[in-house]
């Protein structure tokens, strides 16, 4: 795959990674499209930003996509997304379990199985941390007075 930036829908690309969105009559290419450039407010769609590039981030993208998609038809069939806790037949009585994760973001991305693996992706490529720097000598983390002694007062 050649890496542009920024990257586009691919649906070829799409429907290799997520077969379960592969039937043209039921997820047709312009709705998809519709899917991923929601999704791009997620996910950025700059190739060469951060540490998920290229390849990485556009099956990111389709994760996320695939996770719109998902949710989406859980609405359309009148479901409610979220963990149900407890649920009544008679006098029909549902009862979700609140987020019991760490954010909302999180929370959001278990309710399908397309948002779990984007949020482990997201994790495994994202441990450590980012930096700020223009030179390589400030490319790490510094703790102290950096070497300098202008700077004891500091802590």
């Amino acid at each position: 795959m050649t890496c542009t930036t920024p990257l586009t829908f691919d649906y070829a690309t799409f429907t290799g990674q997520v077969p379960a969105y592969s039937d043209i009559t039921d997820y047709p290419e312009a709705t998809l499209q519709a899917y991923w450039d929601t999704a791009i407010f997620y996910v950025s769609d700059v190739a060469n930003s951060g540490s998920v590039t290229c390849e990485k981030r556009q099956y990111a993208i389709n994760l996320m996509v695939a996770h719109l998609v998902y949710i989406a038809g859980l609405i359309a069939a009148g479901q409610v997304p979220g963990l149900v806790q407890n649920a009544t037949v008679d006098k029909v009585n549902v009862t979700l379990t609140p987020p019991p994760l760490k954010n909302q973001w999180q929370w959001w991305l278990s309710l399908s199985p397309y948002g779990q693996q984007l949020y482990a992706l997201l994790q495994a490529n994202s441990v450590g941390g980012y930096y700020i720097g223009g030179s390589p000598v400030m490319a790490d983390f510094r703790f102290g007075n950096f070497g300098r002694s202008d700077v004891s007062g500091l802590v």
